[in-house]
């Protein structure tokens, strides 16, 4: 219907408003039909309707007036809570604090110490292709009295299949964003693991030369109570072992003698370092608990 003057058309129809209130009542309560005979009887009333005029003519009592209820989808989706994965809430800023400070190995106080193999811990592994840090990282989170999650940082950067940039090929801008990529998405997943009491090992070939995008952006991503161990064996032996990958994980000899040869500027820094040149995988992970130990009496600054 338009109006006059070319005024907009009205809303919908609201019981109580309008001027044709009255002719809704009408359509609603509808008196006899035409030309039924008026003289067989009186009619009643229709029921009076709150906000309509009174069939008698009289006035009825106003209608309680309702607040005006704002408006909205029927069923709006609920939304989550910020910062928050699983059922346990991500803690903001550096999530993983120092298991313990200044607590000596030995004396009196060495009872304080924090069981490397029961409490909560974040251990980076770090080394070069061939070190055995993925089989060293699993066998230890395999074997440990409390629950632990192993993530690798190859098998997450690994999840990009169309379009990944194989190192291999050639570094590129590429190849750097994905590996920041997955180191992120990496620091994340052992966040959550960590507020849900799980610890977790993750392993990298992380280069001392690049503080900032390695050891600085682990410690960015997961927090200040990371506790970063080096794997380096002789070089010999990272060569064997590497000549047993297939795929995207074995690398020219070439390429292996560079990344040893950068690995070992980790010597001086004050990380703890094991050689397990001569050293199975349990054995390493038993080295590995005795260097957590200490890293926990006696905490790093780094």
């Amino acid at each position: 219907m338009q109006h006059a003057g070319g005024s907009p058309l009205p809303p919908p129809h609201q019981p109580g408003q309008g001027p044709h209130a009255g002719r809704a009542s009408t359509a609603q309560h509808p008196g006899p039909p035409p030309g039924a005979s008026r003289g067989t009887g009186p009619v009643p009333p229709p029921p009076p309707v709150p906000g309509f005029p009174a069939p008698s003519g009289g006035p009825l009592p106003p209608a309680p007036q309702q607040p005006p209820q704002p408006p909205g989808p029927p069923h709006a989706p609920a939304v989550p809570a910020p910062d928050t994965t699983g059922h346990v809430p991500l803690p903001p800023g550096g999530p993983v604090g120092v298991p313990a400070t200044g607590v000596p190995a030995t004396g009196p106080a060495a009872a304080a110490v924090p069981d490397p193999t029961t409490t909560t811990l974040a251990v980076l592994l770090i080394g070069p292709a061939g070190a055995g840090k993925t089989s060293v990282a699993r066998y230890w989170a395999d074997h440990r009295h409390v629950p632990t999650a192993h993530i690798s940082l190859d098998d997450v950067r690994e999840w990009v299949r169309s379009g990944f940039s194989d190192p291999r090929s050639g570094w590129n801008e590429n190849s750097e964003a994905q590996y920041r990529l997955a180191r992120r998405t990496c620091g994340f997943a052992a966040r959550n693991f960590l507020a849900n009491g799980i610890s977790c090992i993750l392993d990298d070939a992380v280069f001392p030369d690049r503080p900032v995008v390695g050891l600085g952006g682990w410690k960015r991503h997961v927090g200040p109570g990371l506790l970063p161990v080096v794997l380096l064996p002789g070089l010999d032996v990272v060569l064997e072992r590497n000549a047993e990958r297939t795929g995207n994980r074995r690398l020219t000899d070439e390429e292996v003698a560079r990344i040893h040869g950068r690995m070992a500027g980790w010597y001086g820094s004050g990380l703890p370092i094991i050689d397990n040149s001569q050293l199975d995988v349990p054995g390493t992970a038993q080295v590995l608990d005795e260097v957590l130990a200490r890293a926990i009496a006696s905490p790093l600054s780094w």
